[in-house]
């Protein structure tokens, strides 16, 4: 998660929110009232929805005075989807999945202490998949048996490997499943992999 989350108060303008989004570099942003509970959040997209259409008879001075004067307590989010310090990652990421939204206020006892977004998810995935370290990536379908990943594993091992990241994904069947590993090896152990050799 992110943290110290930047939260706003329900009197401010939504001017105001647009602001601080875009000096922030935010998305979101959680709404708390003057005990620093969560009280409602208001994104970037409620923002624009809220904001007269560009078919308007208003002039532009017009426009900005009325943006000026709305504050968020009008056009926030009253039911906010939160989750704790310790949830998971998939859990909360199931949820920002399932619910369509795009970040989650971590709360502990009513107060926002950091907020997890689609960027955190992003660099988690990174950090699964050892997308920033040099290897070689295999993929290889294995039986849905006990036993079958660690003989996968045992043939990195003979070759002196190392694996630095290991997912698991449903195969073409409920019978196995795909396994795609990346792993630092010496250049006879590619070799060897590439030919088929032990797999």
């Amino acid at each position: 998660m992110s943290r110290p989350v930047i939260t706003i108060h329900p009197d401010m303008s939504m001017e105001g929110a647009f602001c601080l989004m875009r000096m922030e570099h935010i998305r979101r942003l959680p709404v708390v009232d003057e005990q620093g509970k969560l009280v409602g959040i208001v994104s970037e997209r409620d923002l624009l929805h809220a904001s007269p259409s560009n078919a308007t008879s208003l002039s532009v001075w017009e426009l900005n005075y009325l943006i000026s004067k709305i504050p968020i307590d009008g056009i926030m989010t009253r039911e906010v989807i939160t989750v704790t310090e310790d949830t998971l990652i998939e859990e909360a990421t199931r949820i920002m999945a399932d619910n369509k939204i795009g970040g989650l206020p971590v709360v502990r006892d009513g107060e926002v202490i950091g907020i997890i977004t689609e960027t955190d998810i992003f660099k988690a995935v990174l950090e699964m998949l050892g997308a920033r370290e040099k290897g070689i990536r295999l993929a290889a379908l294995v039986p849905n048996l006990p036993g079958k990943l660690a003989e996968l594993t045992k043939v990195i091992f003979d070759l002196s490997g190392n694996i630095i990241a290991l997912e698991i994904f449903l195969g073409e069947s409920s019978e196995n499943r795909e396994v795609i590993l990346k792993s630092v090896l010496s250049a006879f152990a590619n070799r060897c992999l590439s030919d088929g050799i032990g797999i």
